[in-house]
């Protein structure tokens, strides 16, 4: 593409609220689906969720342990892609479970 039309679709994806959550829901969703339909295979799935995973390590709090951040992400990416978790916003006391509850009660 262009810079017009490269433009033209930024502005559109703008426009209509993308933003990077909307956009990782729709690309997990994506994976869910090609996954079902044969097109992705487990090792495929490994390997998306292994990048994403990698991504994540290099931005994770200093106050949790690396390793329990690690374990606790895996198991989240892990629900998340197979369909058992709603995606959406990660609490603290989602990815730490010491941590003290943000939910409303």
């Amino acid at each position: 593409m262009g810079y017009a039309e490269d433009k033209r679709l930024h502005d559109t994806i703008d426009l209509i609220g993308l933003r990077a959550q909307a956009t990782t829901v729709g690309f997990i969703q994506m994976a869910i689906e090609l996954h079902r339909a044969g097109v992705l295979n487990e090792e495929a799935l490994d390997r998306i969720k292994c990048a994403i995973k990698q991504q994540i390590l290099l931005t994770a709090p200093k106050s949790v342990p690396l390793e329990r951040f690690r374990e606790n992400l895996t198991r989240r990416l892990d629900r998340l892609f197979a369909g058992e978790e709603e995606l959406g916003e990660a609490r603290a006391d989602v990815l730490r479970p010491d941590a003290p509850s943000t939910a409303a009660p």
